[in-house]
């Protein structure tokens, strides 16, 4: 069975896909050289998008494919985490000679490209090693180094970086002005955070919070929907650990967790406090770089904690980083962030 919810993010996700390559954020460099072997009619064979999901790969790929005047028959889209298998390679092979209905390319886009079979990979690579002159491929990729070599060198490369906070931040706002959705700051600074680089992701948090045809949208909503703790809840963890009170420290951490909060969510907010605890303690100054993070009452109290000295906060924020690339399971999953707050807290 459908879920509702999950069309209706679809059906948002479609309904703001950038159509144009001036509709593109944080893929500048990318936009501006395809623009150009456009304009110039110096499209390559072969390109390869590779970078973090929801970046922008599959939908610069089409808007390429239309801009470089190619009808949507002519456009082959395939997933290739579901067509993997050398069968499958063998028949875009045969497939790739045949001329485009309309236009003068026929281009293949293959998404997670990375998902091929050896074989595959021989069979695609058979075909990039003499392309027809009709046929463009564009590969795109969030693991690089799954690709063969092979594969890379035949084609026209591209790195997609994660969309910057203050670029998600602006498209998300351009989307509740247009869905007459009234957002608090806090709240779109926080999707925008967890998002993660990943314009998708912070267009489908935001559009879950608004499923229920919510038209205010307040930052204790996207907490709840994430389980990420509460804000006061962090306050205090971090006012204990500065404060070397190790016993509220452990009572408030545990009381977290038994309301159900990941642990996962909590060690990347805490991540984000102890960074920025040290850059002001580092540069008092600095506080225009944590605008786009942070409310103008999250950095006077962040300042207060700094004051504890640069290497009070260095030592914090280097235990917490270490915690957070430690691999845990479900049921040592706080143990951690436990762990690396209670040495801050019990540290002289």
């Amino acid at each position: 069975m459908n879920n509702p919810q999950s069309t209706q993010n679809l059906v948002f996700y479609r309904k703001y896909r950038p159509q144009k390559f001036d509709e593109i954020i944080g893929q500048e460099n990318t936009v501006k050289i395809l623009k150009n072997a456009i304009k110039e009619n110096r499209l390559a064979h072969a390109y390869l998008f590779a970078g973090p999901r929801g970046t922008g790969k599959t939908t610069i790929a089409r808007i390429l494919a239309r801009e470089a005047g190619c009808a949507e028959e002519d456009i082959v889209e395939i997933d290739a985490a579901s067509s993997r298998g050398i069968d499958e390679a063998r028949a875009l092979r045969e497939a790739a000679h045949v001329l485009p209905m309309r236009s003068a390319h026929k281009i293949y886009i293959i998404d997670e490209v990375h998902m091929l079979t050896k074989e595959a990979f021989n069979a695609l690579l058979k075909i990039l090693e003499e392309p027809p002159k009709h046929t463009i491929f564009i590969l795109a990729t969030t693991e690089l180094s799954k690709v063969p070599e092979t594969v890379v060198s035949r084609t026209q490369r591209f790195e997609f970086s994660k969309i910057s906070i203050p670029d998600i931040l602006k498209e998300l706002n351009i989307i509740a002005k247009a869905e007459n959705i009234k957002a608090e700051d806090d709240a779109l600074k926080l999707v925008a955070f967890f998002a993660d680089g990943s314009l998708r992701d912070a267009e489908n948090i935001f559009f879950q919070i608004t499923s229920a045809g919510e038209k205010i949208v307040k930052e204790e909503d996207v907490r709840l929907l994430l389980g990420a703790p509460k804000e006061e809840d962090v306050n205090n963890i971090l006012k204990f650990v500065f404060e070397k009170n190790a016993a509220e420290l452990i009572k408030t951490l545990d009381d977290v967790l038994e309301e159900g909060r990941d642990p996962s969510l909590i060690l990347r907010l805490l991540l984000r406090s102890f960074r920025a605890i040290y850059f002001l303690a580092v540069d008092a100054k600095i506080e225009s770089v944590l605008a786009h993070e942070f409310s103008d009452d999250e950095i006077v109290l962040l300042r207060t904690f700094a004051q504890k000295g640069a290497k009070a906060a260095e030592f914090a924020f280097r235990e917490v980083l270490d915690a957070s690339r430690v691999k845990t399971d479900d049921y040592t999953a706080s143990y951690p962030l436990e762990l690396a707050l209670i040495r801050i807290a019990t540290n002289q």
